[in-house]
């Protein structure tokens, strides 16, 4: 099993591409600190019955002082974290003209402040280690700009941005670009997926043409994005650290 003997802590795990990926490391051989702001039950329920340790933590990744005792509580239990994988998000629409300013701080502190913070929080650990694994979530929006955005029809994308959405995405890319120089001598990579159009909650009232946009003919699973958050968490990728996984069905191939 590709982690064997391995510890992850996994923020945002309630949510789709969370919960999808906390099963996956149980299957591969991960204990877990399962950590949202919502309730996790269901999939530490689920890590269990695979035969895995899991720990909850209800955690606000806005706040510094709910991360440390995040961590505090994973480090309590495991005496260590090997993986770190940040997942949690939102997402936001609206032209950019009126996106008010509460709305581009909730948005910029959940994904890109709370991205930041949990790395942070989790150097120190993992540089005891000499080993870690940290693998953020981006998205492709972060990396095109978001326009044109090819999986929305024209008409619903007048008049709407996502640029605080983008803009957070983009942040996690650079953080990670930055982590990933500064971490390499201390045994730690850390990488991003950047997902394009997935089956989840968050774009459920998504109109896709997927025949006519996707090349693969259809939106992605959150397992497709469990199993390369997966890849990037195991020995598989030792030499690769700085780099972006994008997971879009080719829907950018020119």
């Amino acid at each position: 099993m590709r982690l064997e003997g391995r510890t992850a802590l996994i923020t945002g795990a309630a949510g789709g591409i969370g919960s999808a990926t906390a099963r996956a490391f149980a299957r591969e051989g991960a204990d877990l600190c399962l950590s949202d702001i919502w309730d996790t039950a269901t999939v530490t329920s689920e890590v269990k019955a695979l035969g895995r340790r899991a720990i909850e933590t209800r955690t606000d990744v806005t706040s510094r002082a709910e991360i440390r005792n995040m961590v505090d509580k994973a480090v309590e239990a495991f005496g260590r974290i090997d993986v770190l994988v940040t997942v949690a998000g939102v997402t936001s629409l609206g032209d950019a003209e009126s996106l008010g300013e509460a709305e581009w701080d909730r948005v910029i502190d959940i994904n890109l402040k709370g991205t930041w913070l949990c790395c942070q929080a989790i150097i120190a650990q993992m540089r005891r280690q000499q080993y870690g694994r940290i693998v953020t979530v981006g998205s492709l929006i972060g990396k095109n700009g978001g326009n044109p955005r090819p999986w929305i029809n024209p008409e619903e994308q007048a008049g709407s941005s996502n640029v605080a959405y983008g803009a957070s995405k983009a942040g996690v890319h650079a953080v990670t670009h930055f982590l990933a120089k500064e971490l390499a001598a201390d045994g730690i990579t850390v990488n991003s997926v950047s997902p394009g159009p997935i089956a989840t909650k968050m774009t459920a009232n998504i109109s896709l043409q997927l025949d006519e946009i996707i090349p693969v003919g259809r939106m992605g699973t959150t397992d497709e994005v469990a199993d390369a958050i997966l890849f990037l968490a195991s020995e598989s990728s030792g030499f690769i650290t700085g780099e972006t996984l994008d997971i879009n069905g080719g829907i950018m191939v020119d």
